[in-house]
């Protein structure tokens, strides 16, 4: 990445900031980046779990479904803000004291399918809202 871009995206944060305003500048600057540290942390039959979890999903709901647990957690399977919990940062009383890596995927996936029908319709609503 250019030393420009990420000037460009430094002072376009800081002026975001400097009137109150949060935005995400850098998404449409800086590439998309996935991160692998919590993968690494996830044992492979936690992983192999989650594989048949998201099986059912498209590519693009994949794709959503990661977006959303980007802006939520950073991809943060502990990420914590109050009373939400996770990647998906959801609830605390949806996740019924399992706040397992697999219990996050299954739950997140069962929240999205019953209150917005797909993950697409939930970025969608994210978007719009800032929340899901």
């Amino acid at each position: 990445m250019s030393k420009l871009k990420l000037k460009f995206a430094t002072l376009l944060l800081l002026f975001g900031f400097s009137f109150g305003m949060v935005t995400d500048v850098t998404a449409n600057v800086l590439p998309e980046q996935t991160t692998t540290a919590q993968a690494a942390t996830l044992s492979a039959s936690q992983k192999k779990q989650i594989t048949a979890i998201n099986a059912g999903l498209s590519s693009k709901q994949k794709a959503a479904k990661n977006w959303i647990a980007k802006r939520e957690s950073g991809y943060r399977y502990t990420a914590r803000n109050g009373n939400c919990y996770g990647r998906y940062q959801l609830l605390k009383a949806y996740l019924h004291g399992d706040l397992s890596a697999v219990n996050q995927e299954r739950t997140a996936n069962s929240y999205v399918a019953g209150r917005y029908g797909t993950w697409t319709n939930a970025k969608r609503f994210w978007q719009s809202h800032h929340w899901y």
